[in-house]
């Protein structure tokens, strides 16, 4: 995107409301993935540790979960790739 158009205090203000905004999503992203994974492998209260296979399950699903963010993100670049800049 070019934001030559505007002035330099204008930019300022596209960029730190760009930046807030995938701060944002970050950290929905990451909630949802705590969530997600805590709701599928965590069983046991009866300790404040993980016990062995709750760990193992946290780890595969952080794992899958950012394999699958990675190929969304691979996907959505190609497909970005050939749409029409509308120059």
């Amino acid at each position: 995107m070019d934001f030559s158009r505007f002035n330099q205090a204008e930019q300022a203000q596209i960029a730190s409301m760009i930046e807030h905004k995938q701060m944002r999503d970050f950290m929905r992203l990451y909630s949802s993935l705590v969530q997600r994974c805590f709701d599928d492998c965590i069983t046991d209260f009866s300790s404040k540790s993980l016990n062995g296979g709750e760990a193992s399950c946290v780890n595969m699903c952080a794992d899958k979960f950012f394999k699958h963010a990675e190929r969304v993100g691979t996907k959505f670049a190609e497909l970005s790739q050939n749409l029409p800049t509308g120059q």
